[in-house]
């Protein structure tokens, strides 16, 4: 492929790339009623560019994330009448969408129940404590979903390949993540573990377009570029770490990430079928009448505190 088709396809990459993020803010705001009108997004009064996208596909997608989320949704009630506790693990290279999938399992639901965690690099005093310690408190209690955006993981992945760690020391979490987390499914957490993969080319496309979006550049750091580097090594260890930590209590399941809308689809679709779930019968809500008092005299707010309105 010469330097002008390689540009070309950069550019069609990146017109999808601004479909995608219009329809992130549609996925907020979209229901039932408004499906049909905002798949050709306000009859093209948007960027012309997201019109490349065929209307029926996102029709489609539109409506099977809202009805996959709706099933989240009474799964989540499932999970807080039984006091289950889940805990979902997302691994896999960067860029390869763990993100987006995460938003989506989130998007609609009750963040005192479903949360995502995300941590930050080790502490000196975490490098101290025992390897887990830190993961552990942020296991949920009954009826909680915890979402873990990278793992105990990063001791197979990022940890060895940057040199983070010593070899004895992905030697010993081999050895001992089995058993910790066949302790956690004994104790009752229902633990479910998918590994996004994207190809080399798509990682390679996905980093070109970040570091062309001002909006998505703050994404790449400097161990994101350096990973892409040792794209190599990242495989050896992703084999190993599959090889050694895929066990019947808490087995890997791989996400293939490519085609990121069919990978959200299929995660969501894959994550309600490990939780066997039944719809949770509420008291019909209804709403009281607002009291109306006499002597109720509503205090004016003083010009000065309000917002200005700039639009």
């Amino acid at each position: 492929m010469g330097i002008e088709d390689r540009n070309q396809s950069l550019a069609d990459k990146l017109r999808n790339e601004l479909a995608d993020s219009i329809e992130e803010e549609l996925e907020l705001e979209i229901d039932d009623d408004m499906l049909g009108r905002t798949t050709r997004f306000g009859g093209g009064s948007l960027r012309d560019d997201a019109e490349q996208i065929d209307s029926s596909e996102r029709h489609r997608y539109f409506r099977e994330l809202l009805r996959l989320q709706g099933e989240l949704v009474k799964l989540q009630d499932w999970v807080v009448s039984q006091r289950l506790k889940v805990v979902v693990l997302f691994e896999g290279r960067d860029a390869a969408g763990k993100g987006g999938v995460i938003k989506r399992v989130t998007q609609r639901l009750n963040p005192r129940i479903c949360r995502t965690v995300a941590l930050s690099a080790p502490t000196d005093r975490e490098r101290s404590q025992w390897y887990f310690q830190r993961y552990v408190a942020h296991l949920p209690a009954g009826g909680e979903i915890v979402l873990f955006d990278r793992s105990w993981y990063n001791r197979a992945g990022v940890e060895r390949v940057m040199g983070f760690c010593s070899e004895a020391d992905v030697e010993e979490f081999f050895r001992t993540v089995p058993e910790f987390e066949r302790m956690l499914v004994r104790s009752g957490i229902v633990l479910v573990k998918y590994w996004f993969s994207i190809t080399d080319e798509e990682q390679n496309e996905r980093f070109l377009m970040r570091i062309h979006d001002p909006l998505k550049q703050w994404k790449l750091s400097p161990m994101d570029l350096e990973s892409r580097r040792r794209w190599e090594q990242y495989t050896k260890a992703k084999e190993e770490m599959l090889l050694r930590t895929h066990i019947p209590e808490a087995p890997w399941w791989v996400v293939e990430g490519n085609d990121k809308k069919k990978a959200r689809l299929n995660c969501i679709h894959h994550l309600l079928q490990q939780i066997p779930y039944a719809e949770v019968e509420h008291e019909p809500v209804i709403l009281p009448a607002r009291e109306h008092k006499p002597d109720y005299a509503r205090t004016p707010v003083p010009q000065t505190m309000y917002v200005p309105s700039v639009y």
